[in-house]
């Protein structure tokens, strides 16, 4: 199992510490545009290998791609950070350049493998993909949903005062402040529906929490975070490289799923060795549908920006 990750900044080495730490993967290659910058990130995780009991090959590039040559899942990271203040579809002009060039040199070393998109603004760069490379669906993946569910879980702990392992539920919808739709009515303590133990108005404060969760940290460090989104995206690889099956809200092309069409966007989706197995259409209520809704048009908004 190889995979490769574009991008040795904050988040693609936090992948790569992620993917390698967990021990599945033979080899994990890291690639960047700055010179000895990913030669130099490899070095310094594979000599933590004996520390932290991994085996995987960790190896870097200065944007060689014969490097990456049949990898069985790519990870996009590649393109400018989030700044205090500014928004991911702020970064769409840059990174549609970047983001377009790196899936087509990947697809051309490893025409086989499985791209996740992680640059921002994440929906749109993940239809740019899909309308570039001609790759299938089930092999392009979005990952936003799986970071955001986990800013949800971890607000959810938080108000509840209990253990993270307890908490479980899933954000759906765009990945941007405006755009995430937190299912509050759907989440549970062990089993048992979170409403039993929150009031409506601390759920509310719950959800408006999630949605500016990335921004919160990006106005307190000064750029995008990289803990969480490196472990989200180790978890999506992990996913489909032991084809797990397991379900994670990720972006994905939809055809009429959720009555939506041309775009992709933050629904369930059941991960295992052929990408995405299959979209899950849960039951939504009416404030839920017209929530996805209204931030589908705001997706659309942002590939309406896109020179395709």
């Amino acid at each position: 199992m190889k995979v490769t990750v574009v991008g040795a900044g904050a988040v693609g080495a936090s992948c790569a510490e992620y993917i390698a730490i967990k021990n599945f993967a033979s080899e994990v290659v890291l690639l960047d545009i700055k010179e000895g910058y990913a030669e130099g990130k490899a070095m310094d995780l594979m000599q933590t290998a004996s520390l932290n009991g991994f085996d995987t090959k960790i190896t870097g590039s200065t944007n060689d791609y014969t490097k990456t040559a049949g990898s069985d899942i790519c990870v996009i990271t590649s393109g400018i950070p989030r700044k205090p203040g500014m928004t991911r579809e702020e970064l769409i002009g840059i990174n549609a350049g970047i983001v377009k060039t790196v899936s087509s040199s990947l697809i051309a070393h490893s025409p086989e493998t499985i791209i996740i998109v992680v640059s921002n603004p994440m929906d749109t760069m993940t239809y740019l993909v899909h309308k570039t490379t001609g790759l299938p669906k089930n092999r392009i993946v979005g990952m936003g949903g799986a970071l955001d569910s986990a800013r949800f879980k971890y607000r959810l702990a938080e108000a509840l005062g209990a253990p993270i392992s307890d908490v479980d539920g899933m954000v759906i919808g765009g990945h941007s402040d405006k755009g995430m739709v937190p299912l509050t009515a759907h989440a549970t303590r062990n089993s048992v529906k979170v409403s039993e133990f929150l009031s409506e108005e601390r759920l509310t404060q719950v959800k408006e929490d999630t949605k500016v969760g990335g921004a919160t940290l990006t106005k307190l460090l000064g750029t995008s975070a990289w803990y969480a989104p490196g472990a989200a995206v180790s978890g999506l690889v992990q996913a489909i490289a032991c084809d797990q099956k397991k379900m994670y809200p990720c972006s994905v092309l939809l055809e009429g799923e959720y009555g939506l069409n041309d775009l992709c966007i933050g629904v369930p989706v059941i991960l295992g060795k052929n990408g995405i197995e299959s979209i899950v259409e849960i039951k939504l209520s009416d404030a839920e549908k017209a929530h996805l809704s209204e931030s589908a048009e705001g997706v659309k908004k942002t590939n309406g920006l896109l020179e395709l």
